[in-house]
């Protein structure tokens, strides 16, 4: 299932396309893992594009929190996108090939969502900050400029990154087993199959992951920790339950998808077990775009509403995007 190349001196050969093994290789699992990873695709794709529809174009929901809760859902689609077609065609077929370039282009686009998602949650915990910490600024401190701003600026460094660490993981050479034991190229199992020098993408892989991680929780940390004194220092008890339902939504969702993370690429090569990270990938990459629509909007009263409006009267609720 290898196609290759010559390459000198010697008897290797150039890897020009990967194997995926896929969630499992039990045979008798395939066509219910293809059903269950269908629901859970279609289930994220019109969640989110519900999301991006609402927050696009109803009139209440033109506010810095929904701005940059459309651009999670954009990203949380992207993720989805690049990884579950692939691996839903790959149930069906016996040769689950993906080509060289295919796979550096995944590996790509994944670390672009991912990074962008890190970030934009940071960004979203900023704008609860401000919010609950400095309500009668908030429209100042959290300007249309500064939304644009950084949401710029997070979709560049993304991009930055992915582009840097894949270089990074595709220079090295892959001359022996063209196996990935996941279900898309990722690139901590990429980089257990070269068979050459692995240090240098190896440190642009933890480095990068190290970085992110450090400066976008610092923000989160900073941000909730001056939200939660906050919310201490208000007298009555309805006040405290109505500005912590405000974030505990988000803060549920940074601890859970910042703590996976944590525990994926913190952790030396030698300590991962493949499998265990390939169940916690799942998660990350296909069960939390799901999950996202349903934590951050339909047990949300504005966007609710503004379904309610967008059903009952469609052209009163209608406004021109912005934030």
């Amino acid at each position: 299932m290898k196609a290759a190349k010559s390459m000198a001196p010697g008897n290797l050969t150039q890897v020009t396309e990967f194997v995926l093994m896929g969630v499992s290789d039990s045979p008798e699992l395939q066509i219910p893992l293809f059903l269950v990873f269908l629901v859970i695709y279609g289930l994220t794709v019109a969640g989110n594009m519900g999301i991006i529809t609402l927050t696009s174009i109803d009139s209440q929901l033109q506010t810095p929190m929904y701005f940059f809760l459309r651009h999670l859902a954009i990203i949380n689609l992207g993720n989805s996108t690049v990884i579950a077609p692939k691996m839903l065609v790959n149930f069906l077929i016996s040769k689950k090939t993906i080509s060289y370039y295919g796979c550096a282009a995944q590996l790509g686009g994944f670390l672009v969502c991912i990074v962008a998602e890190i970030f934009m949650l940071a960004a979203m915990a900023y704008d609860r900050y401000v919010a609950i910490c400095n309500p009668l600024r908030y429209m100042v401190v959290v300007s249309p400029q500064i939304c644009l701003l950084l949401v710029s600026l997070t979709y560049f460094h993304s991009l930055t990154t992915a582009l840097t660490v894949s270089s990074c993981v595709f220079s090295v050479s892959y001359c022996s087993s063209n196996i990935i034991n996941h279900f898309y190229c990722d690139n901590i199992p990429l980089l257990a199959l070269s068979c050459s020098d692995t240090y240098i993408p190896e440190t642009a892989v933890f480095t990068f992951s190290g970085t992110n991680l450090f400066f976008s929780m610092i923000i989160v940390l900073i941000s909730y920790g001056n939200i939660i004194l906050a919310i201490l220092r208000i007298r009555s008890s309805e006040g405290r339950r109505k500005a912590f339902s405000t974030c505990a939504s988000h803060m549920t969702a940074v601890t859970v998808f910042y703590g996976t993370l944590l525990f994926m690429y913190l952790q030396p090569r030698t300590n991962h077990s493949l499998n265990t990270d390939k169940m916690a990938s799942v998660f990350y990459t296909l069960v939390i775009p799901m999950l996202n629509p349903l934590i951050y909007s339909l047990r949300n009263k504005d966007v609710k509403d503004a379904l309610k409006r967008l059903l009952d009267n469609p052209r009163q609720s209608i406004k021109p995007m912005s934030v």
